[in-house]
């Protein structure tokens, strides 16, 4: 009996990844190039309850998968058939099936670095899709409040309240990363001129995916100007969102986009200093702090 727990000991020892140190990161980028959002975090009652313990991509089979951000490789198989890739993040993990894994058991990976390609099956999705895990310990968490567009954000205990998101202009997170520069009054980087800053910039990679932060129709896309390319989405009459320095556009005029939707991807076109994401809310044609609604 002694000598079979020590096999098993060290067989576990063999297969575990060296632990990576330190507190998780508070925001994730999004692991695929292109792609809209399907079932959403539906956590489970019980243990072994139904729910969904993650969140889906829908994408196309043969994609690229990326890591959400920088760790350690701590699983790379198959789980109940299902190819499965595990990032150690610290305090908590990413989960990316199916996937075929282009890493192994051990491989330190920065945050966008590709680990896998998507599978088209086995699937529980009806076309191809990346389920997306959160997990601390033995708990599922929601993907999406670190990419953008969970159920719960913190707010100022000053002031007044924000309206809450599911209501009056509740709106989705279009992209993950920090705020890098939020609305409001401050000297323009290329300018040098003190003047309105009419929305709330992103700090992410080029080429990261833009999602619609509300169900709407597109009314306007743009190229040129200190904008650059530029989306507008209307979710209702005298109420806009506006997304700026797209290095490509998803969408056209007319057409109508479900929340979550991908209409473009990051870029710096117009007049600006680097990746990022411009995002707007207009109401009755004047830029209102987005922040409020997000």
């Amino acid at each position: 009996m002694l000598r079979r727990t020590a096999v098993v000991a060290l067989l576990l020892l063999a297969t575990t990844s060296p632990p990576v140190h330190g507190a998780s990161p508070d925001s994730w980028t999004w692991p695929l190039d292109d792609h809209t959002i399907g079932e959403r975090f539906d956590p489970p009652a019980t243990d072994y309850g139904p729910g969904h313990r993650g969140v889906d991509l829908a994408a196309t089979a043969g994609d690229a998968v990326r890591a959400v951000a920088a760790g350690r490789i701590s699983f790379a198989g198959r789980v109940a058939g299902v190819p499965v890739v595990t990032v150690d993040h610290g305090d908590e993990r990413s989960t990316y099936q199916p996937v075929q894994a282009r890493v192994k058991v051990g491989d330190a990976v920065r945050a966008g670095q590709v680990i896998g390609t998507l599978l088209g099956s086995p699937s529980h999705c009806p076309a191809a899709c990346l389920h997306l895990g959160r997990v601390a310990g033995d708990d599922y968490l929601d993907p999406l409040e670190l990419l953008g567009g969970g159920r719960f954000r913190l707010i100022s205990p000053h002031g007044k309240p924000p309206e809450p998101p599911g209501g009056a202009g509740g709106l989705l997170r279009p992209v993950g990363g920090p705020i890098t520069s939020p609305y409001g009054m401050r000297i323009h980087p290329v300018t040098g001129q003190r003047k309105l800053h009419d929305g709330t910039d992103f700090g992410v990679p080029c080429g990261t995916p833009v999602h619609a932060a509300a169900a709407g129709t597109v009314t306007a896309r743009s190229s040129g100007g200190p904008y650059g390319k530029r989306i507008e989405v209307r979710p209702r009459p005298g109420f806009e969102t506006s997304y700026s320095h797209l290095r490509a556009q998803s969408v056209s005029v007319g057409d109508r986009v479900s929340s979550g939707q991908v209409v473009g991807h990051v870029g710096s076109t117009g007049l600006s200093t680097g990746c990022h994401l411009h995002f707007m809310v207009l109401k009755d044609g004047k830029a209102v702090d987005p922040q409020g609604y997000l």
